[in-house]
């Protein structure tokens, strides 16, 4: 795909939203690739002007480009609007939310050699929202788990590991107790691995694989799991390397895709050029390895660990004194 001149949406979103995905735009500029963005709006500013945080113009561009580039947005809270979030993955059934984790130099953290690639259902389970009230003093949620979807969050994880060279996928999971549910999951995951008999594989109960990756998070390779469950332990391995603001993100499909950070639009400290646009930079070298570009992926991984290795140029979450402009200036230098 190297020469191909792509368009590419770009939602920077709320908060420090325009900051981060602009110093991300900036490290991928840099590169040279001719590609074209093309902005939409998603989030608070978009109730604004639309009366919806997803307006349907913002998915009929991922939708027409294929691949976005998302920064964090605000989903207004009281006002029955639901999650951004949710509603691009549900939309464009962007099945795949796929979190790395990895050790990385110079960020403040109690281990070393972590290098998890976390799976996560992105589409059912209780983030499902089957909710009704019982009356006025009782709430029920269903949750919902599929054959078809936990097949296909298993063969993702899989074929990753295979093509990357991955030797362990575990599954994650509370089918002691949710014996339905979690157990058609593992039976769906189960049926996929024997097809990957070159792979390692086993299954862990949720609350036993927390405490297992606070005690040597090293011991696992590739982690799959429902929705749920997935959002809890990818924040988990997050906060094992170093926290949300180096934690990159991937919403994946069969036909789009969306990388976004992990963190919140941290409205608190919006316009004071001192955000970490860590996370986003790193969506966008994942994104750069979705659309074949892994080279030019490893660039912008090096770079950044370069960057945050030397400790000059870090932004205050990280120890340091240097503004957004300053952390983003110094990565397109070690480009």
């Amino acid at each position: 795909m190297a020469g191909e001149v792509r368009k590419i949406t770009l939602i920077p979103g709320d908060g420090i939203g325009p900051e981060v995905a602009g110093a991300a735009r900036q490290v991928i500029d840099a590169l040279k690739l001719g590609f074209e963005w093309e902005e939409a709006i998603a989030g608070a500013g978009a109730v604004e002007k639309y009366g919806t945080p997803l307006p349907e113009e913002t998915l009929e561009s991922i939708k027409r480009n294929k691949v976005a580039l998302k920064g964090p947005v605000t989903t207004p809270v009281g006002t029955g609007f639901r999650s951004v979030n949710v509603g691009i993955r549900k939309a464009l059934d962007l099945y795949a939310n796929v979190r790395p984790a990895k050790t990385m130099a110079g960020i403040n953290s109690r281990y070393t050699g972590v290098d998890l690639v976390i799976f996560r259902e992105n589409t059912e389970c209780l983030y499902a929202g089957i909710e009704h009230m019982i009356g006025e003093d009782a709430a029920e949620s269903i949750r919902l788990i599929t054959r078809k979807a936990s097949r296909r969050i298993a063969q993702r994880a899989f074929e990753f590991a295979r093509q990357t060279g991955r030797r362990r996928v575990t599954a994650g999971h509370k089918a002691n107790i949710l014996k339905l549910t979690d157990g058609l999951f593992l039976e769906a995951v189960r049926e996929v691995a024997a097809n990957y008999p070159e792979i390692a594989y086993d299954e862990v109960i949720v609350d036993a694989l927390s405490l297992r990756l606070v005690v040597d998070p090293t011991e696992f390779d590739v982690l799959v799991l429902p929705n749920l469950f997935g959002d809890i332990i990818s924040d988990l391995c997050a906060g094992l390397v170093g926290g949300l603001g180096v934690a990159p993100g991937a919403n994946l499909g069969d036909d789009a895709a969306v990388f976004e950070a992990v963190h919140g639009s941290a409205p608190q400290i919006a316009g004071q050029n001192i955000a970490n646009p860590t996370a986003l930079i790193l969506s966008a070298a994942l994104m750069l390895e979705h659309l074949g570009y892994t080279a030019e992926a490893a660039r912008v991984h090096q770079a950044v660990t370069a960057v945050i290795s030397e400790g000059k140029w870090v932004t205050p979450d990280l120890g340091g004194t240097a503004t957004t402009t300053d952390f983003t200036k110094a990565v397109v230098q070690n480009l």
